[in-house]
Order: structure tokens, then sequence, then C-alpha cells
């Protein structure tokens, strides 16, 4: 996977986490990993079931949850129970109102939870952090045969200014949804501010709510139907993302390249988003394609156990060679970059955790 560039605002300047932790990156390569460990015998089980709201069914996020859910019940003894979600807002909503112990949540949505703007307006969510984990990736889907190969190809032009395609932006509220929005926003406002022929109130397109199982149904033909009910979707998640790498192998799609975009919203949007690009091997792709990166975050509500929280993180970390089969995102796991969850705190345990393998 090629590095992603962190391209954010200058933010004021301070004690970072690590410094606070106090032992630095250094030391952890002293940090042990062994694929079957337990850890320290002396740290508590957790006294009472627990809940994991992942994402959408069959998303990165639910796979890599259920995946990690069904170690840390191995390893606890104690069940981890993980749930389908409408992914990283739902999860916020469902952690921070205490009907589930943990989730996992994008970077941007976390920040908008924890200072209360934007989807969470009516109040700052209060919540820990366990870990930074791996990067979602934005997939802008069009089918191999549509004639889109740029993101203004979706809106109307001067030659089709009556063009209106429908996009699918993923569940209503979710963090794909989000960060869909912000990408069709600011595609908008360029468009008009170069074609200031266009009607403004005509630029634009349908945006549809769908989980991601419809999107990948919906932009395919059905019947005697030359294309699908919707003609693009975006969706935010992990790669592979199993359900788009499938339609390869049904209508063929291609991923729009989004890096200027992306650029754009890195700089001026803060939230830790960073530009990247998806690797052609990934989807058979013919070559890799620039697009945005959002870090994600596993998070626990605010009443979490420290036993829940401990365990939690040692397994992540410990079992990490047993989760990757499971997932190739948890092969991206690394302590020394876990612990860059601010400005969401860690959870005590957690951070015991950390600096106990001197992280």
């Amino acid at each position: 996977m090629e590095r992603p560039r962190l391209l954010t605002p200058a933010r004021p300047t301070g004690l970072t986490r690590r410094g606070f932790l106090g032992f630095g990156a250094a030391a952890a390569s002293g940090l042990l990993l062994p694929g079957c460990s337990r850890g320290r015998a002396d740290e508590p089980a957790p006294s009472e079931a627990g809940v994991f709201s992942t994402g959408n069914l069959n998303g990165v996020y639910n796979k890599f949850g259920t995946a990690l859910s069904a170690l840390v019940s191995e390893v606890t003894g104690m069940e981890l129970k993980p749930i389908v979600s409408d992914g990283s807002v739902d999860n916020l909503e469902k952690v921070a109102g205490r009907k589930a112990d943990l989730g996992f949540c994008t970077s941007d949505s976390a920040l908008a939870a924890y200072e209360g703007t934007g989807e969470f307006s009516s109040g700052p969510r209060r919540f820990f952090a366990l870990a930074r984990v791996y990067d979602n990736y934005v997939h802008v889907v069009v089918p191999m045969a549509s004639k889109a190969s740029r993101l203004d190809d979706l809106f109307p032009s001067k030659a089709e200014p009556n063009r209106k395609m429908v996009v699918g932006v993923g569940p209503k509220n979710s963090g794909t949804e989000i960060v869909a929005n912000m990408i069709l926003n600011k595609t908008k406002a360029d468009l008009i501010q170069k074609n200031p022929e266009l009607d403004p109130a005509k630029v634009d397109v349908i945006r549809k709510n769908l989980t991601l199982e419809q999107m990948t149904a919906a932009v395919q033909p059905r019947g005697t139907a030359t294309k699908g009910s919707i003609d693009a979707f975006i969706w935010s998640g992990g790669v592979p993302t199993d359900p788009i790498a499938a339609l390869q192998k049904s209508i063929g799609f291609r991923l729009l390249d989004i890096g200027g975009v992306a650029e754009e919203i890195a700089l001026k949007e803060f939230g830790g988003f960073l530009v990247s690009a998806i690797p052609p091997s990934q989807y058979g792709l013919a070559s890799s394609v620039p697009t945005l990166a959002v870090p994600n975050l596993l998070i626990a509500k605010s009443t979490l156990s420290d036993s829940w929280a401990w365990w939690t993180v040692n397994t992540l970390f410990r079992r990490q060679n047993d989760l990757i089969p499971k997932h190739p995102e948890a092969g991206a796991l690394d302590p020394r970059s876990a612990i860059a969850t601010m400005p969401v705190p860690l959870h005590p345990a957690a951070e015991r955790w950390y600096r106990q393998n001197h992280i």
C-alpha cells in the first residue's frame, strides 16, 4: 500500500501524546507480538459480556470487528458480541450512548462527535479511544461501461446541462455519507466556479442513501435494462472491500481519480485526512488510483471497564498474526501509531497497556 501523505492545516503545537506517554517510539522495538500470547496473567478478565458495534454486513468494519471479537472472547473467556451497524456515525452514537461497549469510527467523525459539530451539533459526545487501527480509502465506483472518467463527468456540463446522474452515498448519517457529501460538494463548487454559465441550481447529482450491499446491487443492470438504477457510488472503507471486488467478476468497474479534490479537502478540513492511492493489485485495476484516506479509531464507551479495555488492546496487538488472515487490514496495525487518537483521549487502561509495553 502506498504510504498516505498527511495534509492537514497547522495546529497548535505542544506536548504530543507520545511525549506525554514518555517512552518514545524507539522503545517499541522491544514489544513482542506473539500470535498466541495471552499477555499478563495478573490482569483480571472482564466480569460481564460486551457488545462490539462493527459496521455494514461484509464491510471491513464488520469482518475485522467480528474477527477481533472472536479472539477477545477466546482470550478472556467472556463473550464480546459483534453486531452489524450502519457504520461510523451509528457506532459513535451507540458507543457514546452506552448501547455498545466498543465500535469503529473514522477520525473525522470522531472529531465532530467529540467537539459537537456537523452531524453531532446537538452536543459533544463523550467516549474513549483504544487505538488508531487502519485507514479507510474512498472509492468512487463506476461501471466499466460508464463514460465517466472523472468526478466532473457525474455532474451537468455545457454539452449536457440537464444531465442528472444518481450517485449512492452510503447509509444515512454514516461516515461514508459525510465524506461523500464533502467530495461531491467540493466538486460542485469547483465546477460552478470554472463554468459560470451553468445554472448553480441545476449543478448537482441525485444523492441516494443506500447500504454497501444495496449500492453494489443497484449499479448492476437488472432484466433487460442496459444500466443499473444508480450511475456510480461512493464508499469509504478498507481495501479490498469484498462486495466491491466482486463487481469485477460481473459488470466490471473503474475507480475515479479524486486526487485533486482529496488534496483540497485534506488541506482545508482538519480531521486527519490523508492523500493516498488504491493500488491496482487490490481490485485488478490498470493502475493505482489517487484518493482520500481517513484513519479509523477503535473507540469505547466512557464507562468501559479497565479489564475490557486492557484485554481488547492486548489482543489487538498480541494476536495480530491471527487477525491478518481474517482481513489484511490487520497488517497495518502498529502500536506506535495506535496512540495517535487525539483529541479523543485514550482509555486509562489502554494508556496503561501502551506504557507497560514502552510505547
